[in-house]
């Protein structure tokens, strides 16, 4: 497994990162113990994970996945130290008003909420999970500014931000000398490539800011499970839209060709290469990889390691750059 470093910081990370979305949800909690130990073993030192998973479940609630891995560090001690732990807040955490956002409010209680469920005193990487219109900007980083000064964050970042909304959270850390932004966690993969790199690409290549990467499977439609002329598989993400998701057209199956032209070249599978071209893409830090079952963990973990030649970049490169137009 190869390390590095998260933006500017000294903070040295996994390039596959384990994503927790689906403990507590679709992963019990036994499974998820199981696939947290197997990444760690595997070199895995980076773990994300948001307050409101697994709100969406009727039979969950928001803060079950923060819970399951607080029981997990809790079991082995030593493991905290072995971790670096992500998580989120922004998303709706309860029915009354100030339950969501990014107010100084809901973040000061939604990190003591979250020290607790996780069975910690500090958070690794603190990020905003979505803007929030609702509050100036300098609040928010006024807030979390205080948070890594009580040491209960070590450093902060966001996710699903616009170029301009991270050039102005910039801005004001600069302008107020306040603790700023290290990483952003954009929706990255060979099938949503403009969305990143026009804007976003550059801006946290010439500012210092790691890249988190999440979904580099595309949810499901770079696994290989979804071919030209097959029916779709069913209790899958893409099942639940059919034949009417746009995306599943003949540019996806002649990419889906060629990447399993490449993986049978290099001995690899699929998602492997999938993966292996996000983790190689220009400012890269790291890319979130879920996983259901130990099996499916160990499958991914074969993109380690794996560097594309620049020749196979180019024609996945050129397949995929029909999304760009």
């Amino acid at each position: 497994m190869r390390y590095r470093k998260l933006g500017r910081t000294g903070l040295k990370v996994s390039e596959l990162c384990l994503g927790t979305m689906t403990f507590g949800w679709s992963v019990e909690e036994p499974e998820s113990f199981a696939i947290m130990s197997q990444a760690l073993d595997a070199g895995i030192n980076f773990f994300d994970t948001a307050d409101v998973y697994s709100r969406w479940d009727p039979r969950s609630y928001a803060g079950k996945t923060e819970e399951i891995i607080g029981r997990w560090l809790a079991e082995e001690p030593s493991r905290r130290d072995k971790v670096v732990l992500a998580t989120k807040v922004r998303g709706q955490m309860g029915d009354q008003p100030n339950d969501q956002g990014l107010s100084r409010k809901h973040i000061i209680a939604a990190v003591d909420a979250s020290l607790r469920r996780l069975q910690t005193d500090y958070i690794d990487l603190y990020q905003t999970h979505f803007p929030d219109g609702e509050v100036p900007i300098d609040e928010t980083l006024r807030a979390l500014d205080d948070l890594v000064r009580a040491g209960k964050v070590r450093y902060i970042g966001c996710s699903n931000y616009r170029a301009w909304q991270l050039m102005e959270a910039l801005w004001t850390s600069d302008k107020l000398n306040l603790a700023r932004y290290d990483s952003l966690q954009p929706h990255y993969h060979l099938l949503n490539r403009a969305e990143f790199e026009r804007e976003l690409q550059p801006v946290c290549a010439k500012y210092g800011v790691g890249v988190i990467v999440y979904s580099p499977l595309a949810g499901g439609l770079l696994t290989g499970k979804f071919r030209r002329d097959q029916p779709i598989p069913e209790g899958t993400r893409v099942a639940e839209r059919g034949r009417d998701d746009k995306r599943l057209s003949e540019p996806l199956w002649t990419l889906i060709d060629q990447l399993e032209v490449l993986a049978e070249k290099h001995q690899k599978t699929i998602p492997q290469l999938a993966v292996a071209w996000v983790t190689g893409a220009p400012a890269i830090t790291s890319a979130i990889i879920g996983a259901t079952s130990s099996g499916q963990l160990h499958d991914t973990l074969g993109a380690a390691d794996f560097e594309l030649s620049s020749e196979d970049r180019a024609i996945l490169d050129n397949l995929s750059a029909w999304e760009n137009v």
